[in-house]
């Protein structure tokens, strides 16, 4: 029997953060994910601390995104790989009014770091922008395959990654811990993002999935280096091709990509881009979001060793590092669990 101070189930932003987490504070842990591409792999990868719809900072940016952009050199550089690529994004104005918006906004304190009070014209023939750009800083793309292939060999190699899909009917819980197979451990974590639906652990009216669609579109002639925010994101990838997207959609919680998505980005794509494209490839994930779009953490009063990291949504890059450092930190040191991120709030 292998003893552990955790198992950690999944291993999307979630699961790697929170094994991290666990480093730092000297605990064992075994890891156990299937290698299934979730929501994490099938993201734009866009790290973003503001809310471009309506020029606000996202929840809590100013406690979440410094300690991200820690998180993110630290594991650079501890993984010897460049995942973390710092990218300004361009958004694209559709009126004076949203300029005057922006200004506004960019002289508020919470988003002064973030969005430039200098307006840009656009000088890319390509690209559809009458009223110009406003440039927001500080933020990145995470190049998510290479990210979750080099923390999977990380794992492997120091023989700490099991690569199965967790069997619900093979944990048995006992007083003082949890057993899977040959494993013993003091609690269990679930970071399974809306794969929790088959856990019969976990209560399921506590999450919303929201499904969202990528295009992967090779556009030579667009020539942009940026991330670009028009009516979706246009994300470079390098070589001509960019990513475009992502829909949202409440009712439907498969990953099967739809014609009606695909209609829908290139429409409003159109409306943006006018140089010459083609569709290379589609894809389809489902965030894990909340009513109230806050994240979900913690345990049940029925079921105290087993623990839930969930409910990140379209944020889980910004939100992770800091809410997985937290959930440790009421685990091994008994702090107090904050009740906006607190599972039973939604029970």
């Amino acid at each position: 029997m292998k003893k552990v101070d955790y198992i950690v189930v999944g291993l999307g932003i979630g699961g790697i953060c929170l094994c991290e987490q666990l480093k730092k504070q000297n605990k064992s842990f075994v890891t156990i994910d299937g290698g299934s591409k979730g929501a994490t792999a099938k993201s734009g990868g866009v790290f973003n601390p503001t809310v471009l719809k309506r020029f606000t900072a996202a929840w809590n940016a100013t406690a979440f995104y410094p300690a991200a952009i820690d998180f993110y050199t630290d594991l650079s550089k501890e993984l010897n790989v460049e995942f973390f690529t710092k990218t300004p994004i361009f958004r694209i104005f559709k009126s004076i009014e949203e300029q005057n918006n922006w200004s506004v906004a960019s002289d508020k304190i919470e988003l002064r770091q973030f969005l430039s009070s200098n307006f840009l014209k656009n000088t890319n023939p390509s690209i559809n922008a009458a009223f110009g750009f406003g440039e927001v800083l500080g933020t990145a793309i995470i190049k998510t395959e290479i990210l979750l292939s080099h923390y999977r060999d990380y794992l492997q190699a120091e023989n700490i990654l099991l690569s199965e899909n967790f069997q619900y009917q093979l944990l048995e819980q006992q007083e003082n811990g949890v057993c899977y197979k040959n494993i013993s451990a003091n609690k269990i974590i679930f970071a399974e993002g809306a794969s929790a639906i088959n856990n019969p652990f976990f209560p399921k009216q506590t999450i919303v999935g929201n499904k969202g669609e990528y295009l992967l579109i090779q556009a030579p002639e667009l020539k942009l280096d940026t991330l670009l925010k028009g009516a979706f994101y246009v994300i470079p990838h390098g070589n001509g091709i960019y990513k475009v997207g992502a829909t949202f959609n409440r009712d439907d919680y498969t990953d099967h990509p739809t014609e009606t998505a695909k209609a829908e980005i290139l429409s409003k794509l159109k409306t943006f881009i006018n140089c010459p494209f083609k569709v290379v490839e589609q894809t389809a994930g489902v965030r894990p979001t909340t009513k109230d779009h806050r994240p979900i953490l913690g345990s049940l009063n029925n079921h105290p060793n087993l623990v839930f990291f969930n409910g990140l949504g379209s944020r889980g890059f910004l939100m992770a590092p800091l809410l997985s450092e937290i959930l440790i930190n009421v685990l091994e040191k008994e702090q107090p669990l904050p009740k906006e991120m607190d599972i039973k709030r939604l029970l």
